[in-house]
């Protein structure tokens, strides 16, 4: 291990760490704890007067109008609960379009004239807030010297108290819009595509002959991956605190090889991480269920219950809030980068996702006899046809620099987007593609052998972690979402693509001839079928074959942000768009523009933290050996022996080359391109490809250069100690 003092002083800390007990593990785990910083229905029951609570309630519910007056009372009671709970401030809540949560706090107090100041809150403070709009990105709809922008009351996503050790907050989702009514935010275009799928939805289920029919609402269940390793590695390592990834780093002797991290037992400062984590998480109601070790050493996975989309998003919002937060209490840094350390698996963040309502239920639900189940059938052939038509859509609502470096690898799904249907779904649209369905295969049970154990029921078909897009059993799971992003675009796209098939759907339905509505059905299907089914795929992802049949089936295959990011404002993205009311295309286009600055300035802080720390701190410490060395054949010489010079000559060419791909990179780094699409292929073309060749001199140094030297903590350190 390491000699060399600041590391070893990094290492003295992580491994005298003790875990303070401060959290009963009884008390954070109690159902009591569970929405207890929630304004939920509960409260919202017992503090509203009844016919004010059923107004709320049916808004919630049904997507009806907010019922005039009803703002007043609800801020009321609102302000009493906080203040009950030692709130002294009220914030708005919101998602501007850097994807990170914004807030804008406002104290309860106001002058009385008198001297003195009294709690107020009233229905227009909580309808409306108005931030700056200027310093956000905006990608063109807002100049710097226009600043009014307002954020507005989401009724649907409860309001909650954030406590911390200086004072309690009233947190209040809004959406965001700029003065001219443009969309600045990810929540408003959630909540428009919900409103287009439950009217599309709703389609579908009155043909098939239901009435009173409930909402139909998007859901989603994201599951979460990230690294902790101690904060005191965290801070020695200047391209972790400033790009979220080490940019260096040779490969341990160990890594991932033995498949002995996946599920293995929890370190027991990471689970009181995860006690107090989740304690919180329940506090805010956000139904957390699973945790446990991933597949890299110092990598774990949390993974709440499905719930309504909107809320869902807020929530995540706020679990890689709470994960950041409380990892520090414990001496460690959360990393939620989607690649935070080459060589081994990457984090990303699955998204489940399905649609339902309370009166008909979850409508991707095959039953048992899938082929005889007309309904499900529809919806989920509208999702295979939403996802071939715009899977180029999917890839670029996860495009980032840091996501680029994770899919496609072994960890994720390839670039390309296809679904898995598994083997039972399968077959029903291979029958149905030639004309109908007349059976599903049967699912079964499994015998152990051993008496003493269950006999266990067994699926129809096999799970496929290499899709992107995987049917598991009544909701599909998307599995290429950024570790370190918001789910809502992708929610956005999902529920708008999905809107317009059910919308193609209906409308053909609709025009069957009276007694032929089963006919119709069917031959839609095989429609479908027919012409869609190519975006199926349940073999290897991650197989050079495959990469070669989907560019027969004529899959795109959009390996970089650059290469995709055009699709945002694709004729046929704009007009799936703009028919449901979701974005325009204006605020389409100031979209991809803001995904082509973030991709640009993302590139641009790595290629500036290359250099400065190849330079300012390799570099020296390479020279400083080479010298060493130096020194040692010297003094041997004029002992009269015959020194060794092969360390001394592999050290020299590797500083040579150092030197070399730096000048490199500096000049690919002054390079500017005219406009920001030619920008952003110069940096993935020409500044990532050189920062490559200086991450490849700087690792080889680190396996040459005398430990007591080397200036960073090493893979070996961070992945490996401090649990």
């Amino acid at each position: 291990m390491s000699a060399s003092p600041s590391r070893i002083a990094a290492i003295q800390a992580a491994n005298y760490y003790r875990v303070p007990a401060t959290l009963p593990y009884k008390d954070a785990h109690s159902a009591s704890l569970y929405g207890s910083a929630v304004f939920n229905e509960k409260v919202m029951q017992a503090r509203l007067p009844k016919a004010v609570y059923k107004s709320l309630k049916k808004t919630i519910e049904t997507g009806s109008p907010l019922e005039a007056g009803t703002a007043d009372v609800v801020a009321l009671a609102l302000k009493d609960w906080a203040l009950e709970r030692g709130a002294t401030h009220y914030a708005h809540i919101f998602t501007p379009l850097t994807g990170i949560t914004a807030e804008k706090h406002d104290s309860f107090l106001e002058p009385d004239g008198k001297g003195g100041a009294i709690a107020e809150f009233s229905g227009k403070q909580l309808i409306q807030g108005e931030p700056d709009a200027s310093s956000f990105p905006s990608g063109g709809i807002r100049s710097t010297f226009e600043a009014r922008g307002y954020t507005a009351w989401d009724v649907t996503s409860p309001c909650y108290v954030s406590e911390s050790p200086n004072g309690t907050t009233l947190c209040i989702p809004t959406a965001f819009v700029s003065w001219t009514g443009e969309v600045l935010d990810l929540k408003t275009p959630v909540l428009r595509s919900m409103k287009a799928l439950d009217e599309q939805a709703r389609r579908i289920l009155k043909l098939f002959g239901h009435h009173n029919i409930a909402m139909v609402t998007a859901t989603a269940g994201p599951e979460q991956e990230y690294f902790l390793i101690d904060r005191n590695f965290y801070l020695a390592r200047p391209d972790l605190v400033s790009a979220g990834r080490t940019l260096f780093g040779a490969k341990p002797p160990k890594g991932q090889e033995f498949e002995d991290q996946y599920f293995g037992v929890i370190p027991e400062r990471v689970q009181a991480f995860m006690h107090e984590s989740e304690a919180e998480l329940y506090r805010l109601g956000i139904p957390v269920k699973t945790r446990h070790n991933e597949v890299a050493p110092s990598q774990y996975e949390i993974a709440p219950i499905y719930e309504n989309a909107n809320i869902a998003a807020d929530h995540q919002q706020q679990i890689m809030i709470t994960l950041k937060k409380v990892a520090r209490q414990y001496g460690m840094e959360c990393l939620l980068h989607e690649k935070p350390f080459a060589g081994v698996n990457g984090s990303g963040k699955h998204l489940n996702w399905s649609l339902g309502n309370a009166t008909q239920g979850n409508l991707l639900e095959p039953g048992h006899t899938p082929h005889e189940n007309m309904q499900f059938l529809v919806f989920c052939a509208a999702v295979i046809r939403a996802v071939h038509k715009h899977a180029g859509l999917l890839r670029a609502c996860v495009a980032s620099a840091s996501n680029d470096h994770r899919l496609g690898a072994n960890e994720a799904p390839p670039a390309i987007i296809s679904i898995f249907l598994g083997d039972q779904l399968t077959d029903v649209f291979e029958q149905l593609k030639k004309g109908a369905a007349k059976s599903s295969k049967k699912s079964g049970t499994m015998h152990l052998g051993v008496d003493t154990l269950p006999v266990l029921p067994k699926d129809a078909g096999d799970r496929n972690r290499t899709s992107p897009f995987a049917f598991t059993g009544n909701k599909f799971e998307y599995r290429a979402v950024a570790s370190n992003q918001s789910i809502a675009a992708l929610l956005t796209a999902l529920n708008t693509i999905m809107s317009e098939s059910l919308d193609y759907i209906a409308t053909k339905l609709e025009k069957a001839p009276k007694g032929k509505f089963n006919a119709a059905v069917a031959a839609v299907l095989t429609e479908i079928a027919k012409e869609h089914m190519a975006v199926v795929f349940n073999g290897n992802g991650y197989s050079e074959e495959w990469h070669n049949e989907a560019a027969k089936r004529g899959l795109p295959n959009l390996k970089t942000s650059p290469d995709c990011l055009p699709v945002l404002t694709a004729k046929e993205t704009i007009a799936a768009y703009e028919k449901y009311g979701v974005l325009s295309k204006r605020e389409l286009e100031a979209r991809r523009d803001i995904a082509y600055e973030q991709y640009v300035k993302a590139v641009n802080v790595e290629a500036n933290l290359v250099l400065e720390l190849a330079i300012t701190k390799i570099y020296p410490a390479a020279v400083r050996y080479q010298t060493e060395l130096a020194k040692n054949v010297a003094a041997v010489k004029a002992a009269g022996g015959e020194p060794l010079t092969c360390m001394l000559e592999w050290v020299t060419e590797q500083i040579a080359a150092l030197a070399a791909a730096c000048k490199k990179l500096s000049e690919a780094r002054e390079h500017h391109a005219s406009g920001l699409v030619a920008e952003a292929a110069h940096s993935c073309e020409e500044v990532l490809p050189a920062m490559l060749e200086v991450r490849k001199a700087v690792d080889a140094l680190e396996g040459i250069v005398a430990d007591d030297l080397w200036p960073l903590p090493t893979y070996e350190e961070m992945l490996f100690i401090s649990k």
